[in-house]
């Protein structure tokens, strides 16, 4: 007959066979409900570690994103409702919208700011546009198993582009992915155009049926904290003026009236004042006042980092095509973590004024740009 083992073995043997039994045992709410709580100690000490203090809204949305996450690893739970995370500039909806991102232990996600979204969108429709549903081929080839699909800076001034969205949406819908999406403005408030807005109702009773709708508030902009956890855009950007010769040789800068040369993007061809290596200059008016998209930016994104942009003028003064161009082009750099140099003639706050009803984040953003008058 074997010898019995000794007693704290049998001890050990006998804990492990009983957390074998109860493991098997446990409520399906016992994983998800780790995973609710991971989300909320990632944002937790995510905030500690930048010295922000949690706003009520943004702990409130916090607690939204744990039960989201606690219904995505629910065994028969169902798809979790979708979210839209709205408010004013710098009160925390990227942050919040990146911090769960990250925090999300699955594969199955991708996070694009919308403007890339829609240019990979539009490419891809054109693609399969002898296809008998071009929109759901797109769609195949973007978010193959995608889970969870996440929206930065979502707004719509288009009509064309609202009727599309209004498609996009119903698809991601019925393909049962959790969808969060960031915007400064509530559901009510997109595509504001008085000629517009009424057909583009329906996809505003979409979101609001479909979607959690929450309100991202407090007093400070968050954009002016912590600047050592800003993008490079800010912490190693320069507005600098009055962009004078000294200034411009500093900054290895060609002569302001040098020739432009011709820059290849795509199929056509945009005017610059420089391109050495991954450094790229333009005028505010090859860029702004020229009809060039935000997938002219992309494309050259994937090829610069460092951009220059030179003769910003009074935006006030400028078209309101222009104005939306140099915020589109504004969100693009943002976005892909690029650093700014610009210059003009007079103070940023007084080139900054304008009609675009999304200047106010555009402000913000270049509000954290180190703004230098002399340069030694």
């Amino acid at each position: 007959m074997p010898a019995r083992p000794p007693k704290r073995t049998r001890l050990i043997q006998r804990w492990s066979a009983l957390r074998r039994w109860f493991g098997k045992r446990l409520p399906a709410s016992a994983g998800h409900d780790a995973s609710a709580q991971s989300i909320r100690d990632y944002f937790r000490h995510k905030a500690h570690s930048q010295g922000y203090t949690l706003s009520h809204s943004q702990q409130r949305v916090i607690d939204c994103l744990a039960q989201q996450a606690s219904l995505l690893f629910g065994a028969k739970a169902p798809t979790p409702p979708s979210l839209y995370l709205y408010g004013a500039v710098g009160r925390g909806k990227s942050w919040l919208l990146d911090g769960f991102f990250q925090a999300l232990p699955i594969k199955q996600k991708r996070r694009l700011h919308f403007h890339e979204f829609f240019a990979q969108l539009h490419q891809g429709m054109f693609r399969h546009r002898e296809q008998d549903d071009a929109l759901a081929l797109t769609l195949d080839d973007l978010l193959q198993d995608c889970r969870v699909l996440c929206f930065d800076e979502f707004h719509v001034h288009d009509i064309g582009d609202a009727m599309l969205i209004n498609r996009l949406f119903k698809a991601l819908f019925q393909r049962a992915i959790v969808l969060l999406v960031t915007s400064n403005y509530p559901p009510e408030g997109l595509l504001p155009n008085p000629l517009y807005h009424a057909r583009f109702k329906p996809v505003i009773e979409l979101i609001n049926s479909r979607m959690q709708v929450m309100e991202v508030g407090g007093p400070h902009d968050y954009r002016s904290q912590a600047r050592n956890q800003a993008h490079q855009l800010f912490t190693q950007g320069h507005y600098v003026w009055p962009a004078t010769p000294a200034q411009r040789h500093v900054l290895n800068l060609p002569p302001h009236d040098a020739p432009a040369l011709a820059l290849a993007v795509g199929t056509r061809q945009i005017q610059a004042r420089l391109c050495e290596g991954r450094r790229v200059g333009f005028t505010f008016k090859d860029l702004c006042e020229q009809p060039t998209a935000v997938m002219d930016y992309l494309e050259l994104c994937r090829r610069f980092d460092h951009w220059v942009i030179d003769d910003l003028p009074a935006l006030a003064e400028c078209s309101i095509a222009a104005q939306q161009r140099f915020i589109n082009l504004i969100d693009v750099l943002y976005d892909q973590d690029k650093c700014l140099t610009l210059l003009g003639q007079l103070p940023l706050f007084e080139r900054l004024g304008g009609n675009a009803i999304d200047l106010a984040r555009t402000r913000s953003r270049l509000g954290q740009l180190q703004e230098v008058r002399l340069l030694t």
